[in-house]
């Protein structure tokens, strides 16, 4: 091979790598932004959508709103037939649940496309408040069940990592496959029951709330004559994954 040849084959290499890196900046450059609902969510009754911008060739940042009205819990009949306990299955009835969270994120795309194409690893942080209803069931001295309904928040911060693939699949439409994301952290929280009760049935609440087996978890818990506080504290972890459609603009 002459020296012509190689340095023409070398000029050509050279050229249409770095036409290619610029028609991949271009690309990020023209369209930096990318909006995105999770779809698996809404089966659940959560309405999660991100907000992703690219910041460099291969770095982008993220946030996800997600939002979940308060109401039944999800698979509410699933959960009940793997009790037979008919208190259980009485208190999954009337349980209601709610939640919203914000997230922010910090994405690294591994791939040579960069920014919103192939895998990636991102950094987030999770900011929560879970809302709920539940009747707490307890045995007074007659040996009748009787009921308290109690309600009150949970504030959980977490942070995390998630693993992920966007795939273009049209000029503006993406899917992004939220993999696995895993996080953890902490959570303090609060429930109040109003209920007009005598010292005995007093009691017979305070025995219940003392044999609540709650993992991992502190907790402590006020009676009286007017109703019942719980307060509790602990670690919290989850694990977020989801399948999102992205229009890129």
């Amino acid at each position: 091979m002459s020296k012509k040849t190689l340095c023409l084959l070398l000029f050509i290499t050279c050229s249409t790598t770095s036409l290619m890196a610029q028609k991949d900046d271009d690309e990020v450059k023209i369209a930096r932004s990318m909006a995105k609902i999770n779809l698996p969510a809404l089966a659940l009754k959560n309405f999660s959508v991100q907000y992703e911008r690219a910041v460099a060739r291969k770095v982008t940042v993220a946030g996800t709103f997600r939002f979940m009205p308060k109401g039944s819990i999800p698979l509410k009949n699933t959960f009940k037939n793997l009790t037979d306990d008919p208190d259980t299955k009485m208190q999954i009835d009337g349980l209601s649940v709610g939640n919203v969270a914000f997230m922010p994120e910090v994405r690294y795309y591994l791939g040579k496309k960069g920014a919103f194409r192939g895998f990636y690893v991102g950094l987030f942080a999770g900011i929560a408040n879970y809302t709920a209803s539940v009747p707490i069931n307890y045995t007074d001295n007659a040996n009748q069940t009787q009921t308290i309904p109690m309600s009150g928040h949970v504030t959980a911060l977490t942070g995390g990592l998630m693993l992920g693939a966007q795939f273009k699949l049209s000029r503006k439409i993406y899917l992004d496959w939220w993999i696995l994301g895993p996080n953890y952290g902490s959570s303090k929280g609060q429930l109040t029951g109003s209920k007009v009760m005598n010292a005995m049935e007093q009691q017979d609440l305070r025995d219940e709330l003392a044999g609540l087996d709650i993992p991992l978890t502190n907790f402590t818990y006020n009676v009286n004559g007017t109703g019942a506080t719980i307060d509790f504290k602990g670690p919290w972890a989850g694990l977020r994954s989801g399948i999102c459609i992205g229009y890129r603009f």
